[in-house]
């Protein structure tokens, strides 16, 4: 236990004599352990007790409610998105190959600081996501993906606000948060019921314009490691690897997904060809059968009469019937002689 206490004491004493004096008194920033509690809580709450609260009950509809959240997160994720590129992204003042912290209190680089920190708030607003799942049911959306995401995120988030909100690693939040305004207007979309399905459409391009967000962080951030830039180097690998996770993660999501549906769909589009033809053929082999069949009888009766006559013909007799209807020809036949 002391041992405990001994390294927490050195990680508060680590964290006052590095972290940005600008944020230490910001609500759950000074120190990791409120933070990383909040994200153990959740896996918790959305792979145990949840799904074990819900076992014996119906599931919640919450349509309502999915489209007041789904509206708030858009507006939500809209602000940020301006806020950091006002702050720098967007007015030239930042550089997109190297942008050291600004350490300073200027009003710009201030708002840039407080765009931070409400980027890293919003990373705890998407935990509802999965709550709503739990609470639906929708057991099969809360992925191993999904809950690593969510609960890696606020951590990550954390490390760049407490030392270096501001400079390079923003770029992370710019994409991320216009990837999230297209993403929630899709959820949105769908909350508003299936009368707006034919507008949601491009559900797998949203999967991969995520994976183009990753490819393009992981870019932005190694690009460091060849470039002197007055930027730690620790957090280029730190976001840099994390881009790499995500981007296999979500690639293999999109491969299981997408690609599965896919051929899961050619597939059942060959087996109704090969119904079509099967039944087709049955019906063409009916009416030849048919055919065959009337064709059969006619010859048959026609065959049977005109074999007879041959018949009595070459034994030299006639039947009955036959030798009535030629007796009054051969009476004349006579008389006329």
């Amino acid at each position: 236990m002391a041992l405990i206490m001994k390294y927490i004491d050195s990680m508060h004493h680590y964290m006052d004599k590095y972290g940005d004096p600008r944020t230490k008194e910001w609500p759950l920033m000074s120190s990791p352990l409120p933070t990383l509690a909040l994200c153990l809580g959740y896996v918790y709450l959305v792979k145990v007790l949840g799904p074990r609260l819900m076992e014996n009950r119906k599931p919640f509809q919450l349509k309502n409610t999915l489209i007041v959240y789904n509206f708030v997160q858009v507006v939500f994720s809209a602000w940020l998105f301006y806020e950091i590129g006002v702050s720098g992204w967007l007015t030239g003042h930042y550089n997109f190959r190297c942008q050291p912290v600004d350490y300073s209190n200027h009003p710009k680089t201030l708002r840039m600081v407080h765009a931070c920190w409400w980027y890293y708030f919003s990373k705890f607003t998407e935990f509802f996501d999965t709550f709503f799942f739990v609470m639906r049911k929708k057991s099969s959306q809360v992925s191993t993906l999904h809950v690593i995401h969510h609960g890696c995120m606020p951590m990550s988030v954390w490390f760049g606000v407490k030392f270096t909100p501001g400079g390079h690693s923003t770029f992370f939040g710019l994409l991320n948060t216009f990837v999230h305004i297209v993403m929630y207007t899709y959820y949105l979309f769908t909350a508003l019921g299936p009368q707006f399905q034919k507008y949601l459409w491009w559900k797998k391009y949203l999967t991969a314009l995520q994976m183009v967000q990753f490819v393009l962080i992981m870019v932005h951030a190694f690009q460091l490691l060849f470039i002197d830039c007055n930027y730690p180097k620790a957090f280029v690998w730190w976001i840099g690897m994390h881009a790499v996770m995500f981007f296999f993660l979500f690639n293999e999501f999109y491969q299981n997904t997408y690609k599965v549906q896919k051929q899961k769909r050619a597939a059942a589009a060959k087996k109704r060809e090969a119904e079509a033809l099967l039944l087709q053929q049955q019906q063409q082999q009916q009416q030849q059968n048919g055919h065959v069949a009337n064709g059969s009888a006619n010859g048959t009766l026609s065959n049977g009469t005109g074999n007879k006559a041959a018949d009595y013909y070459v034994r030299g007799d006639l039947p009955a019937e036959m030798e009535l209807t030629q007796r009054p020809a051969t009476n004349t036949h006579t008389a006329a002689q």
